[in-house]
């Protein structure tokens, strides 16, 4: 339940408002900011609780809105889909296995170019029965022209969900944006967030606008051709060009967002937390990065230089900064809360993404990949500090191992 603070004496109601809210009603705050068109819903644990807040705000007269629910995850994407082609803000979202029932919505929706926006609630894939977080789910659409983002607290939450309607509907781009919250860890977990004003918001966040590609009567245009041979290749190629434009897209949505609400990383790509001489590098999305912080601090108290990279984005990439901000660590230790069965070394998705972005540069520390926190398991600083020790050691030795560790597993 959203707990709103007291507004101080002398502000007025548009000013900005501190409330104590999870991450999927942070979610919900920025929606009703956007002055969301549609939305469509399909329960499903952890997203449900985002689906739950939306329809509160509908309810309260808080947001006007379409609120949809539909029989299936398939069915859900689909409606906004096309809602979105004749000119509707729209929102979605999904976890787990809900999110692959909708897949033949997710691989169409790129190349259609539609800019929505959803959530996806981290969590693992069944079997096994598990509700808790893993990051295979949305990991799924990365080659497929998804751009993808991992977020870590409810305000980075609000924060993005805006930032992702102003990225995902500009002309250069117009291509989907998933954000991810790890189940629990942030779909539930209450903290104080800074709502900003609507006047704000408006200023920064330009009405949604299809110009001549809007489905409508008025103007016949065709979607979803048969194209074959005659036109495939060039249309893989367009949405590559989007993906290129969307770096300089989202690095200008960035310094807008400062410049109107005043915070915000000037590093959209990734947090960078004490690695200024770290020697040590290690790296996660989501919020494995809080025991990492916790971590470092004690072993900074005891001499030890370790650092922690928490990407955000994955897609678009961000290679040429990501090699820069570790060239200077003498190892790099990746933690994924995801796996990828039967690749090189056995790693995860996101240390053999980073094998690849290092492969051209001219500094290539060791890296380590370890597998951690799946099915929502803790991630502990035994967790932190076997992987640190692990890394320093391939630090001395300047070599990688081959083998991938898997870290709290029960023997």
């Amino acid at each position: 339940m959203a707990v709103e603070t007291k507004t101080p004496a002398g502000t007025t109601a548009s000013d900005d408002r501190e409330m104590l809210i999870s991450g999927s009603e942070a979610c919900a705050e920025a929606l009703t900011l956007a002055d969301l068109d549609v939305v469509t819903a399909y329960p499903i644990r952890p997203y449900d609780t985002v689906m739950q807040a939306i329809a509160k705000k509908i309810a309260n007269g808080q947001l006007e809105a379409e609120y949809i629910v539909a029989e299936g995850e398939h069915s859900q994407f689909e409606i906004v889909k096309h809602a979105s082609t004749v000119g509707a803000r729209v929102f979605c979202g999904s976890s787990g296995v809900g999110w692959m029932y909708a897949m033949e919505c997710l691989t169409v929706t790129p190349p259609l170019r539609v800019p929505m926006v959803c959530m996806v609630g981290n969590r693992a894939l069944d079997d096994p029965g598990a509700f808790g977080v893993e990051h295979n789910d949305a990991l799924t659409v990365r080659d497929l022209g998804w751009l993808l983002i991992w977020v870590d607290t409810a305000q980075e939450m609000l924060d993005t969900t805006l930032l992702a309607y102003r990225i995902a509907e500009d002309r250069r781009v117009f291509l989907p944006i998933a954000i991810s919250a790890d189940g629990a860890f942030l779909t539930h977990s209450q903290a104080i967030v800074q709502v900003p004003s609507r006047a704000k918001v408006d200023k920064f966040l330009p009405p949604y606008n299809r110009g001549d590609l809007l489905l409508h009567p008025d103007n016949p245009i065709t979607v979803a051709p048969q194209a074959n041979e005659d036109w495939v290749i060039e249309i893989r190629r367009q949405n590559n060009e989007a993906m290129n434009r969307a770096y300089t897209v989202i690095e200008e949505a960035y310094a807008d967002f400062r410049k109107t609400f005043g915070r915000g990383p000037e590093n959209p790509w990734f947090e960078e937390y004490m690695t200024e001489d770290a020697e040590v590098i290690l790296m996660g999305m989501g919020t494995i990065s809080l025991p990492f912080k916790v971590g470092i601090r004690n072993m900074r108290a005891k001499g030890m230089k370790v650092g922690l990279i928490r990407p955000r984005w994955f897609r678009p990439f961000p290679t040429e900064k990501m090699v820069t901000a570790l060239q200077g660590a003498k190892a790099i230790g990746v933690i994924d809360r995801d796996y990828s069965f039967g690749s090189p070394f056995g790693s995860g998705v996101v240390a053999n993404e980073i094998r690849a972005a290092m492969y051209n540069a001219d500094k290539r520390p060791p890296l380590l990949s370890f597998i951690c926190g799946l099915g929502g398991r803790e991630v502990t600083l035994e967790d932190v500090y076997k992987a640190t020790d692990l890394c320093f050691e391939a630090a001395k030795t300047g070599k990688s191992p081959l083998k991938t560790q898997w870290l709290g597993v029960r023997e």
